[in-house]
């Protein structure tokens, strides 16, 4: 039987963007209002209240636009804004918006005189975003929207659908009660709820999956994506009296945190990146049960605090300070980050030093193993058998571990992850994107 054809209704604000336009226009349109900061509150709470479904969709809209006072000017400043808020996890993955221009919808409550021109930059088709339009007078003030446009009333996306009987399997991606109603109504097969911007209670309840990122949606549906693993499923324990900005720098890149006062026996075997404050220990025992651990940042000098031989025999980078440097709050952070990003161990203290580029339309993999003769020859052996155009490689040894980086630019089977993680004298495997 032929595969359905699939369709995905993306919602825009605090979705496709990490705001809500009409309040970002707001702050644009008022900013010499006197009662500005009253007016912002009572926008900000009209949104709240339909996003929770506690207040009908048309009346919140009709209560925004009156106090906007806004006109063309204000709406060119708000498109150049909004092209800079695009959601991290949408921008990385263009690609596969260009890929599924056919099959990518927005659907929004928005209006497309400022969401067509953010949108259109990711190959999204014109004919593809459904959203409300303004009501202007001559000289371009904005004084209403088009009251006849399904998406301005309650109940908007669901009508629309209706409308345009889409046929195949359907997945929705939003933040708001207006794209759980889709879902309610049967017309999509499965809701999203994405959480990379705002985590609305009562929408993540009766979501089929929790989507924290673009990665995640992608994944889960086996989806071609920018990395290859989604950061949000990667935990990163945080231990001790750790800077919230060191913190805030490992959350906003995407990772599972858990900040706790020392290593708890439930995280050991999930966690793959641990950042510790100065005077916090690690013991043996946990590190050698810790198999999906990937690197350790210490902010401090890590000596006697965590065993660097066994954290080189088992492939786990650490990145320290020991000079104490004022700095380090955002420097090892920013090491590990690299690392977990594009395979960087640049100012590790226990592996070969290596700053990358990035080699666009490629595949990243890396291998760690023990440094004996011919492991070189084997892996390219192992690309060689498996058809694989090597684009760049980079090797970086000392007298235990070796580390490679190869950049393939060709698709791939699960067969040659196999094939390398057999070598002898392995280590770790894993593909970075």
């Amino acid at each position: 039987m032929p595969k359905q054809k699939a369709y995905y209704i993306i919602d825009f604000d605090s979705t496709f963007t990490q705001v809500e336009a009409l309040d970002e226009l707001a702050r644009i349109s008022l900013k010499k209002h006197p009662q500005k900061e009253s007016i912002f509150q009572k926008i900000e709470d009209y949104t709240n209240l339909a996003m929770e479904g506690k207040l009908s969709f048309s009346e919140s809209l009709a209560q925004r636009v009156k106090l906007l006072e806004a006109d063309e000017e204000h709406l060119k400043q708000l498109i150049k804004h909004l092209k800079k808020k695009v959601s991290t996890s949408f921008s990385r993955n263009a690609e596969f918006f260009k890929k599924h221009a056919d099959e990518v919808l927005i659907v929004s409550g928005g209006f497309k005189e400022f969401i067509t021109p953010v949108v259109s930059q990711y190959h999204i088709k014109k004919e593809n975003i459904y959203a409300n339009t303004f009501v202007t007078t001559g000289d371009g003030k904005i004084i209403d929207y088009d009251h006849a446009n399904p998406l301005s009333e309650e109940g908007g996306k669901v009508k629309l659908l209706q409308h345009l009987k889409l046929e195949g399997e359907l997945f929705g991606i939003g933040d708001g009660y207006s794209d759980f109603q889709l879902r309610e109504s049967g017309l999509i097969n499965k809701f999203f709820a994405f959480t990379e911007n705002i985590a609305r209670e009562s929408i993540v309840a009766k979501a089929d999956h929790v989507t924290p990122s673009f990665d995640e949606f992608l994944y889960v549906n086996d989806l071609p994506r920018a990395i290859s693993y989604p950061k949000n499923r990667i935990l990163c324990l945080v231990l001790g009296d750790v800077d919230p900005k060191s913190i805030a720098l490992l959350k906003n890149d995407g990772l599972s945190i858990r900040h706790k006062a020392s290593f708890e026996e439930k995280y050991v075997k999930d966690v793959g990146v641990i950042l510790l404050a100065d005077g916090e220990k690690i013991d043996k025992t946990q590190l050698k049960n810790a198999v999906k651990l990937k690197t350790i940042g210490y902010l401090g000098n890590s000596k006697n605090k965590v065993d660097a031989e066994l954290c080189t025999k088992m492939g786990i980078i650490i990145f320290d300070d020991p000079k104490a440097n004022p700095r380090n709050f955002d420097f090892i952070p920013k090491r590990m980050i690299d690392f977990m990003n594009s395979g960087a161990t640049y100012l590790s203290s226990n592996y070969p030093n290596l700053q990358l580029p990035k080699i666009d339309k490629s595949h990243r993999l890396i291998h760690i193993h023990k440094n004996v003769p011919g492991i070189m020859a084997q892996i390219n052996t192992v690309f060689a058998k498996h058809n694989i155009n090597i684009v760049g490689q980079f090797l970086m040894t000392n007298t235990e571990i070796g580390y490679a980086i190869t950049d393939i630019n060709t698709e791939y089977d699960k067969q040659l992850f196999k094939a390398l993680k057999k070598i002898e004298h392995t280590i770790k495997f894993r593909v970075l994107y």
